[in-house]
């Protein structure tokens, strides 16, 4: 059996009675990895197995993928443990919704419930730990969509702005992380049986000031990666005591996904309605979802957000719209934004930044230079190829050296100029070229190398 605590053993075991021995058994499996297609990319990627479709989430697949591959570094795919993917699943935001990822890091929700929204509505991609939030803006800016902004906030500084703001508020809460231990033994390190219970204290600090950003009629989607049911059950038990306005909606379970269990909170019955993913029932790490719906008058006296003020000077407009008419097709961006010399394209939904620490305002489009544009490496990868009216194939060799931060030539001699650099019909880098050359524009601490 694994090394696991012995309090989580004497716990478990007291807990699960005669489940318990396959539920220890199931520490000593193998991972079940998995990834997503990315539905806002041109096309499926070439050469992966599809075969095996995760049956609960759209886009999801078991299997592994590599992380130094053009998929990947393009964004057209998205590694996630097959039973984070419920998450998002379980959100299942429509099209136009605003949407808010308040414990977004690193940024696999934020991309699933991204892929829902097609680019429309807002999703508000949030992580409070500065040293987590420039990989989650990495993830969300290789993955491509048009209307994410991220921020670097606490949830209380949230709730100004945005009270009564959002359709769907999803809490994937800092947890024990009881459920990881199989793919990350490190997990058990700082465990202990006191644990769960700071780490409760804690998500009802966070689900306070959630459930205030929740417009009338929204919803709220609680998750962690634990089996605590001091973190789970119990947790939405006194959710739905403190606030009444709330009430959960059944979630679909299917493929060895359960009820949660009553039993291991106040007895409430209505707690069946929320999920448990248990490794020895399911292909996947342990996770525990909760949908909750507020009711129509909750939230009634929310003030408006103030709108945003979005604008260029008259010099950056010309610029960019010289650009714009000479690059992309059957695409715009009303809704500009510049900080210093970056400029964005701030989704239309978005209220007024305030004084929140932003960590990306909208999709960066590129940079103001003397008298020119230069194109962004977060805009080659939200376009298509048929949005890009100069475009270059390059083979997976030239893709090697771009990733590399390499020159790269061609044989045919081109108009100089920006070009869109696509290889296996997924646009991966802007390039500049002159003559034959190819200048390389990838950005620097992105960087790596493909054949070692």
């Amino acid at each position: 059996m694994a090394k696991l605590p012995q309090a989580f053993i004497d716990k478990y075991q007291q807990l699960m009675g005669p489940e318990a021995q396959a539920f220890f058994a199931s520490f000593d499996e193998p991972v079940k990895h998995g990834f997503r297609i990315n539905p806002l990319k041109q096309s499926i990627p070439t050469g992966l197995d599809l075969s095996e479709p995760v049956p609960y989430a759209k886009w999801g697949y078991y299997g592994e993928v590599h992380g130094r591959s053009v998929a990947h570094q393009s964004g057209a795919i998205y590694s996630q443990e097959p039973s984070a993917m419920f998450v998002g699943a379980t959100a299942h935001p429509e099209r136009g919704d605003r949407v808010l990822d308040l414990c977004a890091a690193p940024g696999g929700k934020s991309t699933h419930l991204a892929s829902y929204l097609d680019n429309t509505g807002l999703l508000v991609s949030n992580e409070i730990m500065k040293k987590r939030v420039g990989v989650l803006a990495e993830n969300i800016e290789r993955f491509g969509p048009h209307n994410t902004v991220i921020l670097n906030e606490s949830p209380e500084r949230l709730t100004r702005p945005f009270a009564g703001f959002f359709d769907k508020v999803v809490v994937d809460a800092p947890c024990s992380g009881e459920g990881m231990f199989r793919k990350d033994p490190e997990a058990m390190a700082y465990w202990d049986a006191d644990y769960p219970q700071k780490c409760a204290a804690l998500q009802r600090e966070i689900l306070t000031e959630a459930v205030k950003m929740v417009r009338p009629g929204g919803q709220l989607v609680y998750s962690t990666c634990t089996f605590a049911p001091e973190e789970d059950e119990q947790t939405i038990a006194w959710l739905l005591d403190q606030y009444p306005e709330f009430h959960l909606i059944p979630i679909e379970k299917t493929a060895g996904i359960s009820d949660a269990r009553p039993e291991w909170a106040n007895g409430n019955p209505e707690l069946k309605k929320a999920a448990r993913l248990f490794p020895n029932q399911m292909l996947g790490e342990g996770h525990f979802v909760a949908k909750l719906q507020a009711d129509a008058d909750w939230n009634q006296g929310a003030k408006p957000a103030k709108p945003q003020q979005v604008g260029l000077t008259r010099e950056q407009q010309k610029l960019w719209t010289e650009f714009s008419a000479d690059q992309l097709i059957g695409i715009t961006f009303p809704h500009l934004l510049t900080f210093g010399d970056q400029l964005y394209s701030v989704p239309a939904e978005m209220p007024a930044f305030g004084k929140l620490k932003v960590e990306r305002p909208g999709l960066h489009l590129g940079t103001f230079k003397k008298k020119r544009f230069e194109p962004s490496y977060a805009l080659a990868l939200a376009v298509k190829p048929e949005q890009a009216q100069h475009q270059l194939t390059i083979n997976h060799e030239q893709w090697a050296k771009v990733v590399h931060g390499e020159t790269i030539t061609i044989d045919e001699e081109h108009s100089k100029g920006w070009y869109l650099l696509v290889c296996d019909n997924q646009p991966v880098a802007y390039g500049k070229l002159v003559g034959k050359t190819i200048k390389n524009f990838f950005p620097k601490g992105l960087r790596f190398q493909v054949y070692d």
